[in-house]
């Protein structure tokens, strides 16, 4: 059980329930995804809950290192102030797979006056969802999370062991139920931490590459409960991984010639009767639908660094990879960046099937649900749904298939910028540079060993 309460004497008699707890782990989640934070003895709860913790705002814009931007106006040129640091609503979330028993309770970062500080990404995603909210629309939303269990020894990727067998994985196996029977104990422990921090594990199958798996997380009428729960999930399967021997990972691209992670959103839009707007009672789907799709389409360029934000996230965006490289949108159609599922019109939705597992949720939802946003407001209409194989067109407008060339495309987007607060824009923009740069430093043990003594 979570919880809900914000105040001291919930949080006690949660303790009595989840105990006991040494200490609480008070993180904010900053661009990258990660959680940023401070350790905090167990007594100073009321402090956590009351509003009591502050923590630089620039913090929620450090690279993916850890470390200051260079220059960076939210460091050096303000002083480098603090933001308060409120709750979420979420409440505290036990961590049993430490050592030390602990709990997390997840915050968000306000200006001193009390408003949103709208580059916290989870304030970014609150702010798009007022919007809906004033147009009487309430966004449905569920994730697809895929990620490899690998060895934890080894410094790149390897196929982790059986526990069943002893024997190394070593090939694909999707759908396999065996694979699942083998890795069970790991799954029934994810299970078990999803259940005690709320988060809605579904299904869970194999994937396609080796050692990848795949747990849908169920539908919710609340965004920022989707956008934690894939946060919160993916530092369960980290975590119960290590407590198993194993080790997990969301790389977009952990192998290079195996399947990509990704993050698959769909998401639907109710109106305030509870009915979904994008079902006509055709398999087309409303003008709403199309609408959106439409908006989710121009949009998609300027938006890609949200959903591929790391040097290793483009080896993902590959043909015939089972990952889309073009703009484009179809029904039933998974070679399509945009894909509208069949089955019962009452639950027509749509499919954004770009984003990889190591995106941001909060921003990756964000952009989809703005760019939607836009257009339906603008009443704009889509391309052609496109039929076969999406890769095979080529006079189709390409997703962006470099760092840099996303990065560009993000800060001149017009898109882009109705959906973000500038400040968020920035210092995203200079993080992303700064990692750019990091990256073109280094030398790789591939390229040293091809030219060494060869040129």
């Amino acid at each position: 059980m979570t919880l809900d309460a914000e105040d001291p004497s919930a949080f006690k008699a949660w303790l009595e329930q989840n105990g006991p707890i040494e200490s609480i782990q008070a993180v904010v989640c900053d661009l990258n995804g990660i959680m940023r934070g401070k350790r905090v003895p167990v007594e100073q709860a009321a402090k956590v809950l009351g509003g009591g913790i502050r923590m630089p705002l620039s913090i929620v814009g450090v690279d993916v290192w850890g470390e200051d931007i260079i220059n960076s106006e939210q460091v050096f040129a303000s002083g480098d102030r603090d933001g308060i640091c409120g709750v979420t609503g979420r409440g505290a979330l036990p961590v049993n797979w430490t050592s030390r028993p602990s709990a997390l309770v997840p915050l968000w970062l306000l200006l001193e006056d009390g408003k949103p500080f709208l580059a916290d990404p989870r304030q970014a995603l609150a702010a798009i969802v007022r919007e809906y909210e004033e147009l009487g629309l309430r966004p449905v939303v569920a994730t697809e999370m895929e990620f490899y269990l690998i060895d934890p020894e080894p410094d790149s990727a390897v196929p982790p062991i059986s526990p069943y067998t002893g024997k190394r994985l070593d090939s694909d196996a999707i759908l396999s139920i065996d694979e699942l029977d083998d890795f069970g104990e790991f799954f029934s422990d994810v299970y078990k931490e999803c259940a005690r921090q709320n988060v809605p594990a579904d299904a869970a199958i194999a994937e396609n590459g080796i050692g990848q798996f795949e747990i849908n997380l169920l539908h919710t009428d609340d965004p920022l409960k989707a956008a934690d729960d894939a946060i919160f999930f993916k530092r369960i399967v980290k975590g119960v991984a290590r407590k198993h021997g194993l080790a997990a990972t969301f790389m977009a691209k952990p192998y290079g010639t195996r399947s990509g992670n990704g993050m698959h959103i769909h998401f639907s839009l109710l109106d305030a009767d509870g009915n979904n707007v994008f079902n006509d009672g055709t398999d087309e789907g409303s003008a709403v639908l199309k609408n959106a799709v439409a908006g989710l389409l121009r949009g998609m360029p300027e938006t890609t660094l949200l959903f591929a934000p790391h040097f290793n996230s483009y080896r993902r965006l590959r043909p015939d990879t089972h990952a889309p490289t073009a703009v484009c949108w179809g029904y039933e159609n998974r070679t399509s960046a945009i894909r509208i599922p069949g089955g019962n019109p009452a639950a027509r939705r749509i499919e954004h099937r770009v984003a990889g597992a190591d995106a941001n949720p909060y921003l990756v939802i964000a952009a989809i649900l703005g760019a939607a946003l836009v257009g339906i407001r603008n009443k704009w209409k889509p391309s052609a749904p496109v039929t076969g194989r999406a890769y095979a067109a080529e006079k189709l407008p390409k997703i962006p298939a470099d760092w840099g060339q996303a990065v560009d495309a993000f800060e001149a987007g017009p898109i882009a910028a109705e959906i973000f607060d500038p400040v968020l824009r920035s210092m995203l923009i200079a993080c992303k540079r700064q990692e750019i740069a990091g990256f073109a430093e280094q030398v790789t043990d591939y390229e040293f060993s091809a030219y060494l003594e060869i040129v």
